[in-house]
Order: C-alpha cells, then sequence, then structure tokens
C-alpha cells in the first residue's frame, strides 16, 4: 500500500519539510520547468502543507532561489568531486570535465542544466535569480581556469572562457540531442584542440 504523502510530510520535523519542499522544488523544476510548475504540484509531491511553505518562503521566487542554490552546491560537490577523482594534473582534470559531463548527459535525471534553463525562462538580467545564475557560471569558468593556470597556459583566462563556452554547448546540445554521449565526446575533441594550440605558445615562449 503507498504511504500518503502527507502522512510523511506530518513525521517530519520543520527544518527537514523546509528541506522536502527544496528538494522536490528541484526535481520538478529540473523536470518541467519553473514557471510550469505551481505550488500545488510541489506540494502534492512533497507532502508538506502550505502554511509550512509560507512560513519558510514568502514567494515562489524565494522557493526557486534556494532550490537554485541548493542545486548549485550539490552540483559543485557531486560533479567536481568526480572530476578530481578522475585526474590530478591540470589538463587531465580539464578534460575530465568532458568526461563526466557524459555521465551526467547520459543519466535519466538529466534535464539540461538548471542555471541554462532558469535565465531561459526570466528575462530580467537584474534578479536574485539571474544573479544565482551568473554566481554559478562564473565558478564553473573559475574552476576552468584554476586549471589552465596550473597548466601553465600562457592566457589561462582566454583558454577558460573558450572552455566553459564549449561545455555550455555541449549541455545544451545534449538536452535536445537523440545522441547525448555524441554531444560530449565532440566537446571534447574540441577542448584538445583548443588546449593544445593554447600550449603551443607556451612552448614557443
Amino acid at each position: 500500500m503507498e504511504t500518503n504523502q502527507y502522512l510523511i510530510g506530518a513525521m517530519m520535523s520543520d527544518s527537514q519539510r523546509r528541506e522536502q519542499l527544496i528538494d522536490t522544488a528541484i526535481e520538478l523544476f529540473a523536470k518541467h520547468g519553473f514557471h510550469a510548475t505551481g505550488i500545488d504540484r510541489i506540494l502534492a509531491v512533497s507532502g508538506v502543507s502550505k502554511k509550512t511553505l509560507y512560513r519558510h518562503f514568502r514567494s515562489k521566487d524565494e522557493l526557486i532561489l534556494a532550490a537554485l542554490r541548493k542545486y548549485d552546491g550539490l552540483f559543485r560537490n557531486n560533479f567536481m568531486r568526480s572530476v578530481e577523482s578522475r585526474a590530478t594534473a591540470p589538463r587531465d582534470r580539464l578534460l575530465a570535465l568532458f568526461d563526466v559531463a557524459r555521465d551526467w548527459f547520459e543519466d535519466n535525471s538529466f534535464y539540461g542544466c538548471m542555471f541554462i534553463n532558469a535565465v531561459g525562462e526570466f528575462s530580467d538580467p537584474d534578479t536574485p535569480v539571474r544573479h544565482q545564475c551568473k554566481a554559478f557560471k562564473s565558478m564553473i569558468r573559475d574552476y576552468i581556469e584554476q586549471q589552465c593556470r596550473g597548466m601553465g597556459a600562457p592566457d589561462p583566462t582566454g583558454l577558460a572562457e573558450e572552455l566553459a563556452m564549449v561545455l555550455e554547448g555541449a549541455t545544451v546540445t545534449a538536452q535536445v540531442s537523440q545522441n547525448r554521449a555524441r554531444a560530449a565526446e565532440i566537446a571534447k575533441t574540441a577542448a584538445v584542440a583548443l588546449i593544445d594550440k593554447a600550449m603551443e605558445g607556451a612552448a614557443d615562449g
């Protein structure tokens, strides 16, 4: 017999209910989008009451922001940790980004990048949601630049921007493609070419 979601919600502490709301929101926003996912749907799936929701979040936008912040932390822990478990040298870590991306693309829970999707739904650039998206993308680019510097690239900032763009393009392509793995493979090939070209300058110098 299936357990009633509201019974589960009643058994949780207040802090657990808050996390349940955020976790449910992440799942539904990823699958169905931010505007298409209503509060009533989040409450029904989470088993949390509307009163509890509005005790923690004054609006749906606040819940969206909390979901993006938690997803940011989860992504950093899972994606970056996976990259660093596969490689130690900076160049190898740069290429491992695309191997980990391939695994992500092929996962059944992949619905594209939540931050790219959010930017598509929130057109005003001067909102907390857009600022959170920008911060996430800056974090990715900064990590890539750190590896480029560690590799001794003559222009680590420029190379990082190029590699970040390749990774972004692969993510969007995988979201709409029938062959998600191929998107990562092509991106990795492009990354190798960009890195090799950049490091020719280091060798010439």
